[in-house]
Formats: C-alpha cells, sequence, structure tokens
C-alpha cells in the first residue's frame, strides 16, 4: 500500500496545511498518517480550558475529529513542549519520528519548511527541521538501530507559499515546485476539518479569510528525493514513487 505520513506541530496545522492534500491521498486508497509534535498548550485560545492537562486532552480530542473528516487513517500527539519546539532536543525529537517512520513505513513525508509556513511560526519551523533530520535517518542503520530497522522514505516535501501574509517576520519560502489542486468541495472540508477544533474557534473565520482564493490548491517544495534527479514541477507528490 502507498502511504504518506505527515508531520506537523500542533493540532490544525493537519487541517488548515495540508488539509486538502490529505483528501486527495486517501480519496485514491493512499493511507495517510498524522504525527503532531506538540499538543498546543500554548495557544491562546483554550475553549475553557482550566489547565494545560486539560487544554491538551481537548485538542488532542479535536485532531482525532478533524483526521477522521480528512480520511487520515492514523494520528498522534507526541506531547513535546508547545512554542518551544527551538529548545527541544534534536536527537530526541529525531529518534521518535525515526521510530514512526520505521513503523509507518511512508514512500512520501509532507511537513513544514525551515521558514514555518505562511504564518511563519518556530514550531512549524522546527517540525520541518526536525521531520528532514528523521527523513534521512530512518534510512540509516547506524542511527537508532533499538527503533526497529531501516526505512528509506522516497521523498521528503516541504508546504510552502507564493505570496506572503503582511505583518509576518521575514522568511525566504521554499519554492514552489509541486501544486495540488483540491477544488471548491475540497476546500469546503479542508475548512471543516479545522473547526473540529472548537477550541479555536476564534481563529475561524481568520483562517477562512487567509486560505479563501480560488483556485484552491496547497503548494509544495520538494526537498529531498532518495534518488538524484533534477526538478520538474509535479502535481502528484507519488510521482516516480515505486511501490516496495
Amino acid at each position: 500500500m502507498r502511504k504518506l505520513l505527515c508531520i506537523t506541530a500542533h493540532p490544525d496545522d493537519e487541517a488548515a496545511a495540508f488539509g486538502g492534500t490529505l483528501q486527495v491521498c486517501a480519496e485514491r486508497g493512499i493511507e495517510t498518517s498524522v504525527v503532531c509534535l506538540t499538543a498546543g498548550t500554548a495557544a491562546k485560545n483554550r475553549g475553557g480550558a482550566e489547565s494545560d492537562e486539560e487544554l491538551a486532552a481537548m485538542r488532542t480530542r479535536e485532531l482525532g475529529l478533524s483526521c477522521k473528516l480528512l480520511g487520515v487513517s492514523h494520528w498522534e500527539v507526541l506531547a513535546y513542549p508547545d512554542a518551544r519546539l527551538d529548545r527541544a532536543d534534536l536527537f530526541s525529537v529525531a529518534g521518535n519520528l525515526v521510530k514512526r517512520i520505521r513503523e509507518i513505513k511512508p514512500q512520501v513525508i509532507v511537513t513544514f519548511g525551515p521558514d514555518g509556513g505562511m504564518s511563519t511560526h518556530l514550531d512549524h519551523a522546527m517540525a520541518g527541521v526536525f521531520a528532514t533530520v528523521a527523513f534521512e535517518w530512518a534510512a540509516r542503520p547506524d542511527r537508532f538501530p533499538e527503533h526497529g530497522s531501516p526505512h528509506a522514505p522516497q521523498k521528503l516535501y516541504y508546504n510552502t507559499i507564493d505570496a506572503k501574509q503582511p505583518g509576518r517576520q521575514p522568511t525566504a519560502p521554499p519554492v514552489v515546485s509541486a501544486r495540488i489542486d483540491i477544488g471548491e468541495e475540497r476546500f469546503e472540508k479542508k475548512i471543516q476539518a479545522f473547526m473540529q477544533h472548537a477550541s479555536q474557534e476564534p481563529l475561524f473565520g481568520r483562517v477562512r479569510k487567509a486560505l479563501d482564493h480560488p483556485p484552491y490548491r496547497e503548494l509544495y517544495h520538494l526537498a529531498c528525493k532518495r534518488e538524484p534527479t533534477t526538478v520538474v514541477f509535479e502535481t502528484d507528490l507519488f510521482e516516480g514513487v515505486v511501490d516496495e
């Protein structure tokens, strides 16, 4: 079976940044998984939660509801400290991601780039850094042998943009090398998935305004490919993937 793994920083990233792509893959019979590095407990919007523990449980449930709507088969929250991923231990986080990559065995991994995506969020940027290291190390027998046999994912993509949001931190976004056209129906379902994150209700209008720009599509940069290649513009993240 073809498999795609999405590595994110917070519950709701899977919908806002990757929701259309996850739907397209699920519709094609590709098994999709989401690994979320934090439970999003640094969020200003807390949905009435009176403690970080309560908010973490709430946001984890919301992630599950969103993933079910998007056709995601497996999801998990690793519960690293929110808003502090830039201070997390690289070896620890990469090791945990290597373990998941070897268990799930995806051919394709999608994540954020080191720019932090549309929001320029540092946690998004670090999710991409950790995912990139794990992509490389998962294939190496000299890295984390205690986490199972090596698995070599074939392609790594960064979610990227072709226009910056005003008022954000300065960034250099990864260049667009792939476009997934999701259409209006999938876009609306992506927004519905985001709205499963009820604790973040104050953001609903802002997120729709930021994303509601037809033609509806999600943009990617091919960051790594297992076999050396020259970049060719793609409309299918599984183009060139060899079935194992």
